[in-house]
């Protein structure tokens, strides 16, 4: 018996999230459906983190163990002769069996992006959230500067989070644009349920003026979510990495 790890990109467009549910189809059925057609064995991967319907990635992690006479290295090639165009096994490589994609220190990166023009582009509207408005980006990132840190981010999660400690530290919290694409870039040791779309929807709610960048800390402060802007919507979103220690 061996565990492998799978890095794995996807377009969440078509997908209800990464997590098995009975309302659609998701990331994580797919690939045990596939892999376990491909081992001839019953597998059930365990995923690092659970992306909700409509977001992409470029690196998540899943695990999985096998007695397949494949070699590890080569599982990612084999899989992705099986797999829909939408998804892609980036690499696959052997782990210790202990190892476990959740409960390992991490880090993780997320992007959210932002189309800022006067008229929707069709062709990138399942990956920019349209914003035709006016946004002040240093107020955005004069805002940002507040939630950098370790915090209790009570009010930037969704109130179905079903955690006891809502605490976590952000290292880097960037807001850029080129052209009319805004990039809000986000580094942290974990994210709560919804967290960084609503910390996106509250960036926005500065950029447009209706709170001050000082207002963010007395948000962080309040531990309340109605204290914060809207969710994002998720098709801006994408989990571009994760790092293990």
């Amino acid at each position: 018996m061996k565990r492998i790890k799978l890095t794995v990109a996807y377009d969440g467009t078509n997908y209800c999230g990464w997590q098995i549910q009975p309302n659609g189809i998701t990331i994580e059925e797919v690939l045990n459906k596939k892999l376990s057609k491909l081992t001839g064995e019953d597998i059930r991967v365990i995923g690092a983190s659970r992306t909700d319907s409509g977001v992409h990635a470029l690196g998540n992690v899943a695990v999985f163990d096998s007695e397949t006479g494949i070699p590890p290295e080569r599982l990612a090639y084999a899989l992705n002769q099986r797999m829909p165009n939408d998804i892609v096994v980036v690499k696959s490589e052997e782990v210790p069996l202990d190892w476990h994609p959740r409960y390992c220190n991490c880090t993780k990166t997320y992007e959210y992006h932002i189309l800022n023009a006067k008229v929707p582009d069709p062709t990138r509207r399942l990956t920019r959230y349209f914003v035709s408005y006016n946004l002040d980006l240093e107020k955005m990132r004069r805002a940002a500067g507040y939630l950098v840190g370790e915090h209790d981010f009570a009010s930037f999660c969704n109130v179905r989070t079903n955690v006891e400690d809502t605490v976590r530290t952000i290292y880097d919290l960037d807001v850029q644009k080129v052209g009319d694409e805004i990039t809000i870039r986000i580094r942290g040791n974990g994210f709560l349920y919804n967290m960084v779309r609503i910390i996106v929807g509250t960036l926005l709610r500065v950029g447009r003026n209706f709170y001050t960048p000082e207002q963010v800390k007395d948000i962080l402060d309040a531990k309340d979510r109605q204290a914060a802007g809207v969710t994002a919507p998720p098709q801006g979103l994408m989990l571009v990495g994760i790092e293990y220690q």
